[in-house]
């Protein structure tokens, strides 16, 4: 069988995003007047710490909170993690969250939970990079193309180096005073770091653009516990797996910021029309549909029709 490729290809069409808002309102395009005066609206801060750097910490935010992560000494990399404040069984999915929006997130994009919940967890209403947009190397900001560092690719990549303060190191020590594990940290959100695919669809990184003070803003969509790592890789300007690695990319390691705000108004946010997120409204049973306790003679039935068998 020939492998040779065929002499040329038929024209493509402009790609359709496979995710597109279908009605309106719609859970994919959020009401911008409304999302637009929650920012502005006065606010009171509730909560607030500065990690230092190559560490993480979680904390929870109650519903219509608003969540701000800052680089108060310039440019850093952080790694987000979320989850219900709750049930950690739902939890931030990156990629349908990519799916749905696209490759890298900025203001009014949401991030979405896990199934069988299938709901906004938070929504991004505000982010000082939006002016990054895409560089020359087609790389943008707010990375869901890849995922933390870890020790195990370390260690798979440097011959058995081992190193304890990557990000997923950081955020599963982070989580342990929540009751979670290291099973239960998922894929992040690169916050402030820009990436993109080479010529050859391969993942790459490039130096983080923030400066003093940029910051990226969330409305928490319902309950959330989330954890943050300051990344070991700093600004990304000395990434690497090399002997010296971490001595060097120590240089270019800065704090992230946390701050959250509740509104100053009681109840603004029901006057306005916001309410917490709910669960998709999927009530099937993935078609199985006899329920407990059926006659033995249809169950019967049942079986012959998945097996072939009597």
């Amino acid at each position: 069988m020939s492998s040779t490729p065929p002499p040329h290809r038929p024209p493509i069409p402009p790609p359709v995003p496979a995710y597109l808002p279908t009605t309106s309102p719609s859970p994919l395009s959020v009401d911008r007047t409304l999302y637009t005066t929650i920012s502005q609206a006065p606010r009171v801060l509730s909560q607030e710490f500065t990690l230092p750097i190559r560490s993480g910490r979680a904390w929870k935010a109650p519903a219509g909170s608003i969540i701000r992560i800052s680089t108060p000494e310039g440019a850093q990399v952080g790694d987000l993690n979320i989850w219900n404040g709750e049930n950690p069984r739902e939890k931030f999915w990156a990629s349908r969250t990519r799916q749905l929006h696209a490759s890298h997130v900025s203001t009014f994009d949401r991030l979405w939970s896990c199934l069988p919940y299938m709901r906004p967890m938070v929504t991004i209403i505000g982010d000082s990079l939006s002016w990054y947009g895409e560089n020359e190397r087609g790389g943008r900001v707010h990375d869901l193309l890849g995922t933390r560092c870890d020790p195990y690719i370390r260690s798979v990549l440097s011959n058995g180096s081992q190193y304890d303060f990557h990000c997923h190191s950081n955020l599963t020590r982070a989580v342990l005073p929540f009751g979670l594990a290291e099973s239960d940290v998922h894929d992040v959100i690169n916050l402030f770091q820009v990436t993109g695919l080479d010529e050859k669809g391969r993942y790459y990184m490039s130096p983080c653009p923030a400066r003093e003070g940029d910051y990226i803003e969330f409305l928490a969509e319902q309950d959330v516990l989330m954890a943050l790592s300051t990344c070991p890789g700093g600004d990304l300007s000395l990434w690497g797996f090399g002997e010296n690695s971490e001595e060097d990319m120590v240089k270019c390691c800065r704090p992230l910021k946390v701050e959250v705000f509740r509104l100053a108004e009681e109840g603004l946010l029901e006057r306005l029309g916001w309410q917490p997120a709910r669960p998709a409204d999927y009530r099937g049973v993935h078609g199985l549909v006899i329920p407990r306790g059926e006659p033995q003679a249809p169950a019967e039935a049942w079986q012959r029709d998945q097996t072939g068998h009597s």
